[in-house]
């Protein structure tokens, strides 16, 4: 009798081990730590969206793609899936309150997408002043979710929050179209003043725009089964670039964000291929332009049918700690399907666990590149670590390799790797969510 129960025992915990060490070594710390360095490398440049360094990233993932054995897109060629956008860069702003020229570094236009802006006290909603007493991030959100044509005064006291701003806005944005509709298009122009009032102004700037070609990098393993069935992992490679900063570095690397998530997706490629007992066609994907309006996976998800897309693992800055400690991560709109749920019962008698969104004023997630499918009503989520709240290298060029813990990015993309693995065969499917359009 003991004889018989304990040589089947034997084999069951044989079974478990060879799986364990499977993981180990397909997801190995130097196979990880390889991507992420060389992804957040200076040689990358920051990743920024239209760069030089971005080109670079992408080749470097298509070749990972290449040595793990992913096909590319159905009726694609490569693994670029390349789309276009209008580059619309600022070339000057000249701005007089009053007949007097205001300085340019104390002016910051947002919004505009024209070739040229001409604004004054009669083609426009006016001019208003920021409210020294009141923070100023709530009373900018305000006037772009107004989308007026508005002059604004930015008291001094704003003005390392209206540094930043300023810089954000001189990046080079993006549009659809070569020529957007001219007529009264929304834009705040910010002024850094003292002065409290004002009888007239005049705006005039003008922006260069340019076709470009933007790319995500995706490859995809065939299901067995339910090659219609579609598991999506993604992550975007884009970051900043080279921004100005009061250090010597100005590169933003962006090795938390998203070089993690990105290195997270191919290595779990790698995993998946290995394995080779998907019966969900998979899909790995690099975004781009996620940091500028996330064109990347908007186009992507116009390419898909979202009705076939089961599920949807983006992983975003897994690069530290989360505030629930170490082997732990949450999931945005946790609470919106059972992905989560799923995912926590497959990871049943190991260390980690999975949270809802800890963040929920940061609205995280409809911040992601998740939201396009989201709103479409696929169960399509970000996993991440990060504590946003208290982040100090999030968005600056501190944000390198030496600030990660490799061993907590490794830890999530295992627990990623074996608490999907019900999803990929197709034995288990997460409960749609509401569609938010039609």
């Amino acid at each position: 009798m003991m004889k018989y129960f304990y040589y089947p025992l034997i084999l069951l915990f044989i079974a478990r081990t060879a799986t364990a060490q499977d993981i180990d070594k397909i997801i190995s710390k130097d196979y990880v730590d390889n991507l992420i360095k060389t992804l957040s490398s200076d040689d990358m440049q920051g990743r920024a969206t239209f760069s030089p360094g971005i080109d670079k990233a992408a080749t470097f993932i298509e070749g990972e793609f290449k040595k793990i054995g992913l096909q590319p897109l159905k009726g694609a060629k490569d693994y670029r899936q390349t789309f276009y956008k209008y580059q619309v860069k600022p070339i000057s702003a000249e701005v007089s309150i009053d007949g007097k020229t205001i300085a340019p570094d104390e002016v910051a236009i947002w919004g505009n997408t024209t070739a040229s802006l001409t604004l004054d006290n009669t083609n426009s909603d006016g001019w208003v002043k920021l409210d020294p007493s009141k923070p100023f991030r709530e009373q900018y959100k305000l006037l772009v979710r107004n989308k007026k044509r508005q002059l604004v005064l930015v008291d001094k006291k704003f003005t390392t929050e209206f540094n930043q701003l300023r810089e954000y806005v001189s990046i080079a944005a993006v549009t659809d179209q070569e020529k957007p509709a001219e007529a009264n298009p929304p834009v705040l122009v910010m002024i850094l003043s003292a002065d409290t009032t004002l009888k007239t102004f005049s705006v005039s700037a003008k922006n260069s725009i340019e076709k470009l070609p933007l790319f995500n990098v995706a490859g995809i393993i065939p299901g067995k089964s339910k090659e219609k069935e579609l598991v999506v992992f993604s992550g975007h490679y884009d970051h900043l670039g080279i921004i100005h900063s009061a250090d010597q570095d100005s590169i933003a690397n962006g090795a938390d964000d998203d070089a993690s998530g990105t290195t997270a997706m191919i290595a779990l490629a790698k995993y998946y291929k290995k394995l080779n007992n998907n019966e969900r066609t998979l899909i790995f994907v690099a975004f781009t332009a996620e940091e500028i309006g996330g064109f990347g996976a908007r186009y992507f998800s116009q390419q898909l049918n979202p009705d076939e897309v089961v599920a949807m693992f983006n992983i975003e800055m897994i690069g530290k700690e989360s505030k629930f400690g170490k082997n732990a991560a949450f999931i945005t709109g946790y609470d919106k399907s059972d992905f989560g749920k799923i995912l926590q019962k497959n990871l049943e008698g190991t260390a980690f666990t999975f949270h809802p969104d800890p963040y929920p004023k940061q609205n995280l997630f409809y911040r992601s590149d998740n939201t396009t499918l989201a709103a479409l009503g696929v169960p399509a989520h970000t996993i991440s670590t990060d504590q946003i709240d208290t982040d100090k290298f999030y968005h600056t060029v501190k944000d390198e390799y030496s600030t990660l813990d490799t061993d907590n990015i490794l830890s999530t993309i295992k627990a990623i790797a074996k608490s999907a693995i019900t999803i990929v065969k197709g034995t288990d499917t997460p409960t749609r969510i509401p569609k938010l359009v039609n």
